[in-house]
């Protein structure tokens, strides 16, 4: 079941499991723009196909926050907004070791794409990519630090490959750090800012992980979602109801 925290005629806000695949593809597993679109078919008795535009993803390991367009018109805007980078996505991790309170991370990435990895490299080799991203340590426990993370650039893999190239490697990352089989790793979208393909009223939502290793951080988290829900009613209006 797909928890869906936002929905009307042009966007559809969900929330991804852990392990989903964003999208289709050569391993036939279920994926949750296929999801969406047999749920919108059943739920509106939809008699065709119906259209549900993806406009960003998250690895298939990482859980969080989505946005799908429901029309071609939505879907250029979104995707336009996350272009230029007007869409805000934040993530939060648990990784290894202590981080400074701030911290800005700039590498250079080339992707293998036989093996489906990414790797750190120089600036000047071939088909390299620059990766920014900036991080703020929430706190620090038991040799691992919670940390919100915000995206300069979106590259693939680009947090589990920079937090481990600079020696914090991500709690539960078997493919770019230290997890093994069973731990999941600690990765989540958390936070999602765009403004409405139509309305243009801005729209903030967040979700938070649970269980598992984010236990350990419970009061930050808790401490999150209660500072996230004195903004709403600070900035609420009429026509922002439902977000």
């Amino acid at each position: 079941m797909i928890n869906i925290l936002y929905e009307d005629n042009h966007v559809l806000v969900a929330v991804k499991p852990p392990n989903m695949l964003s999208q289709a593809d050569h391993t036939g597993d279920t994926d949750i723009l296929s999801y969406l679109k047999q749920d919108l078919k059943i739920r509106y008795h939809k008699p065709g196909g119906v259209y549900l535009g993806l406009v960003h993803r998250l690895d298939r390991p990482v859980g969080g926050l989505m946005v799908f367009a429901r029309t071609s018109k939505a879907a250029a805007r979104l995707s336009s907004q996350f272009q230029k980078h007007d869409a805000h996505r934040s993530y939060l991790c648990i990784a290894e070791g202590q981080l400074p309170s701030s911290f800005t991370l700039t590498d250079y990435l080339i992707k293998d794409a036989q093996l489906n990895m990414v790797r750190v490299t120089s600036a000047d080799t071939a088909k390299a990519q620059k990766a920014v991203l900036h991080g703020e340590c929430l706190k620090s426990r038991e040799q691992t630090s919670l940390c919100s993370i915000r995206l300069e650039t979106g590259r693939n893999h680009q947090i589990r490959v920079q937090m481990s190239h600079s020696g914090h490697p991500l709690w539960g990352d078997a493919r770019y750090g230290r997890g093994i089989s069973g731990q999941q790793i600690a990765l989540w979208g958390y936070r999602l800012a765009f403004e409405h393909p139509v309305t243009h009223v801005p729209m903030v939502f967040m979700n938070l992980p649970k269980n598992g290793i984010w236990l350990r951080y419970q009061d930050i988290l808790d401490a999150l979602w209660t500072e996230y829900q004195a903004s709403l009613m600070i900035s609420r209006t009429p026509s922002d109801s439902g977000v």
